[in-house]
């Protein structure tokens, strides 16, 4: 099959924005959780659709009041907080646009995402992010932006009075103003240059894409769910999740360190959670290295294979007897003490951001959690596809979400097009028309259908890494900075649903012998020869750590290895152009590779 559709199931009028999916929860009598906030008694406290639709008002009148006006940026840069969704709705009440900023950025990142959006505001968590902010407006000119507010130390009070005296038919009219083609954020994605690209995101793209999804998963998302939030609300995954969740009346909760995910899933006890794959590899990991610890690694070994051999079975009909009983029994002594440890209720796992594997897949429905595998991109507002429980192919990203359609490229790439697919690149026309064919999206993934229209991801035309957290890295520009150190001849930054970003760096041969004599090393040092030396692992990562400050730290080059040999055009390594043919690459010094991912995590 070469291309597959869904149609959509729910039509939305067009003069509807995201603001309107909060009034819908508020209007009803029984004014449903939205969110639910720590207590500080290791319980929680829900917050009720009227009293959250309050708070953004509030928060909203003083945006109109400090002058932001219809259309201007709004930039939000914090960790996944219940005021990170509550500041984005104020945005949005006030007509105005928000731009995410992950919060480990560097100052060039704030300031390219600031600069660029035009940005005229900035609410920042804590202290620290206004610091970043600041040495960000000392290398770009960030003048625009003429209000910057704290969600900690009752930063957001100031705000609240600020709007004291706007008018409800003012922001009313403010609220109102947008309709399905408007622009609702500007989210950056990494580029194959280097600079981050701003994809414009609409209120449509929310909301009819929030409404045929919830047509789609009625099972998962509902009034009375629960789910909580620990992916970076910056990430268009975990930031579609949150909108979708008020449009069903689901309850959110937000854990923003992971160290407490595991105490704040039990007391919590969700019914659904989303996550990108290297969450899943951490809790098989850590469940296998807890047994074994305990003596019991023998007998969690054969229960993962009996979970795996029970899923496999049960997809295709045929569980027999000897395997049900094996099932049972694991239930009992293993699959029901990781439920558990996840709360107890968890019946269903979004899963994005990267490939999660056959294997885990069938782990995690063995043991009764269904992990709804799906796929997308910032560009498409995060799925374009999903398996739902009606039907899941464990393997595959399922099929279009209604509303959407999936076609396979003569050289297969995944094309996409529907109600998902973003308006354009923020500024840049260029590339905007560069990235549709025909009225569909290039994705830049390669891909297949099945007869049924599920969609597998085969691999990545394009060459920004994901990793295995969901984290998209563009390797351009740390492998130019550390290109540019007169020992270093060729960088390849590394980590696609890897858990890490690592490197391979090869020496300039040429320059070698002048740098170890001024090193102390002997000017006939080869290339392997300096590869293990102390004083040259010293002076590369040096290199790196340089580098490394210009990118978020997920971004971070965190381990690399120096290959023994440069890589040359006689050996397939490098283009008649000295471009990198990285395939070629991963290929030879694929040894090289394993031995940094063999190692514990630095």
């Amino acid at each position: 099959m070469r291309e597959h559709s869904t149609p959509r199931l729910v039509d939305v009028p067009p003069q509807t924005n995201v603001t309107d999916l909060l009034l819908r929860q508020a209007r009803k009598s029984s004014d449903p959780a939205l969110f639910s906030r720590p207590d500080g008694q290791d319980g929680w406290t829900d917050v009720p659709a009227s009293a959250f639709l309050a708070d953004v008002r509030a928060l909203a009148k003083g945006l109109v009041a400090s002058g932001v006006g219809p259309g201007d940026r709004v930039g939000i840069m914090s960790r996944t907080r219940y005021e990170w969704s509550l500041v984005d709705f104020a945005v949005w009440f006030a007509g105005a646009v928000s731009v995410p900023i992950y919060e480990t950025s560097a100052p060039q990142q704030v300031a390219w995402n600031l600069s660029d959006s035009g940005a005229v505001a900035l609410v920042v968590e804590a202290a620290r992010h206004e610091e970043v902010f600041r040495r960000a407006a000392e290398g770009e000119d960030l003048s625009a932006v003429q209000h910057v507010w704290r969600m900690e130390d009752d930063g957001l009070e100031a705000l609240r009075a600020a709007g004291a005296g706007v008018d409800d038919d003012e922001l009313e009219h403010r609220r109102a103003a947008a309709g399905l083609e408007d622009l609702a954020t500007i989210i950056y994605t990494s580029g194959t240059t280097g600079r981050p690209k701003g994809c414009e995101l609409t209120h449509g793209n929310f909301v009819e894409l929030s409404d045929n999804a919830l047509a789609a998963l009625p099972e998962v998302a509902y009034e009375g769910a629960r789910t909580i939030m620990f992916l970076p609300l910056a990430h268009v995954f975990a930031r579609f999740i949150s909108v979708l969740a008020v449009a069903a009346g689901t309850t959110v909760a937000h854990t923003p360190d992971l160290k407490n995910l595991l105490p704040d899933l039990q007391s919590y006890r969700p019914t659904f959670i989303l996550a990108v794959p290297r969450v899943f590899e951490k809790v098989y990991n850590s469940a296998q290295l807890k047994a074994e610890a305990g003596g019991k690694g023998r007998i969690f070994a054969v229960a993962a294979e009996t979970a795996v051999a029970w899923s496999r079975a049960t997809e295709q009909g045929k569980v027999g007897l000897g395997l049900r009983l094996r099932h049972a029994l694991f239930d009992r002594l293993v699959y029901g003490k990781l439920r558990e440890a996840m709360g107890g209720r968890v019946k269903h796992a979004i899963s994005g951001g990267g490939p999660l594997g056959e294997r885990l897949g069938h782990f995690f429905h063995g043991i009764g959690l269904t992990v709804l595998e799906g796929y997308g991109l910032t560009e498409t507002t995060a799925p374009i596809t999903v398996n739902t429980p009606a039907r899941i192919k464990i393997g595959t990203v399922g099929p279009p979400l209604p509303g959407n359609a999936v076609r396979i490229a003569e050289d297969g790439e995944v094309l996409a097009r529907g109600v998902c697919v973003m308006r354009g690149y923020w500024k840049r026309p260029d590339l905007t028309e560069e990235a549709f064919e025909d009225g569909w999206f290039r994705t830049g993934d390669l891909g297949q259908l099945d007869d049924e229209g599920y969609l597998r991801i085969t691999g990545r035309k394009k060459e920004i890494i994901v990793t295995a957290s969901g984290k998209n890295v563009s390797p351009a520009m740390l492998e130019d900075r550390i290109r540019s150190h007169v020992l270093v001849s060729q960088c390849v930054v590394l980590g696609d649903n890897r858990p890490f970003i690592s490197a391979l760096i090869t020496l300039d041969e040429d320059a070698l012998p002048g740098w170890a004599e001024q090193h102390g090393l002997p000017a006939s040092t080869t290339a392997a020869q300096a590869a293990e030396h102390e004083t040259v692992l010293a002076e590369v990562q040096r290199v790196v750590d340089a580098a490394n400050t210009t990118v978020s730290q997920a971004e971070q080059i965190k381990a690399f290895r120096i290959a023994p040999t440069d890589f040359t055009e006689a050996a397939g390594h490098l283009t008649p152009s000295l471009k990198l043919r990285r395939a070629r690459v991963l290929k030879d010094f694929g040894d090289l590779v394993e031995q940094i991912y063999a190692q514990p995590r630095p």
